[in-house]
């Protein structure tokens, strides 16, 4: 089975400061919930950026839905079939009210009013989130607007999510909340946490980023093993 994306050798730098990326081989396949931890820095979020074409990697190699991704024009199908939640919902939200926000994707590939309108009431059906479909969206809380930004991604029908810190700074209920709409959803995803316990509850497999390159986090010793008890 082939993956849905691929990354190989990825090294990338911001101008003025040391690599952050140094070799980064990532693969993700179908049904995956694939999470990524590691320190603030270590280059999580630029990854998720090259892999969607916002950013471009000094070296290595973008493999998408069966393609090799070079150009802007290469990336444009990715955009569409790989929804990226960011990890601050007020940079993704931006219409007065969330059913234009839910409704400016689906829109914006196409879709008639009607069919927008129509996908908005399915998506909110299936996260339970019908009472927020008039809602100002600047006035929700910060648990609404993740799972609000969540409902507009995947009114967009992705193939596959990259979600940033989607419990970050979210209380218990809506984590969980959030918890049961990942476990439940078909498509593959790459998850950025820094939650363990939120890690455990969807995660299918955990990498860590560090020192520029991707390894699966080592367990703890216990206090007893490590005296050898």
């Amino acid at each position: 089975m082939s993956p849905l994306i691929q990354l190989s050798g990825i090294h990338f730098g911001y101008p003025g400061r040391p690599p952050v990326l140094q070799g980064v081989d990532l693969q993700l396949f179908a049904e995956e919930r694939l999470c990524l931890t590691g320190a603030n820095g270590a280059g999580k979020s630029t990854l998720f950026q090259i892999a969607v074409g916002l950013l471009r990697p000094a070296r290595g190699r973008v493999v998408a839905f069966g393609r090799e991704r070079l150009g802007k024009a290469d990336f444009i199908e990715v955009k569409r079939r790989a929804g990226l939640v960011f990890q601050d919902p007020d940079d993704q939200l931006f219409c007065p009210t969330v059913i234009e926000d839910i409704a400016f994707g689906p829109l914006n590939l196409g879709k008639s009013k009607d069919e927008a309108k129509a996908i908005v009431g399915d998506v909110l059906e299936r996260l339970r989130l019908g009472h927020l479909r008039d809602r100002i969206t600047h006035k929700l809380s910060g648990g609404e607007k993740r799972l609000v930004t969540l409902a507009a991604v995947l009114a967009m029908e992705p193939d596959v999510l990259l979600l940033d810190e989607p419990t970050n700074a979210l209380d218990e209920p809506t984590t969980e909340r959030i918890v049961e709409i990942l476990n439940a959803l078909p498509q593959a995803m790459i998850v950025i946490s820094h939650d363990p316990h939120f890690r455990r509850k969807i995660a299918t497999r955990t990498l860590r980023l560090e020192h520029g390159v991707l390894d699966v986090p080592q367990p703890r010793c216990s206090h007893a093993a490590s005296e050898g008890e």
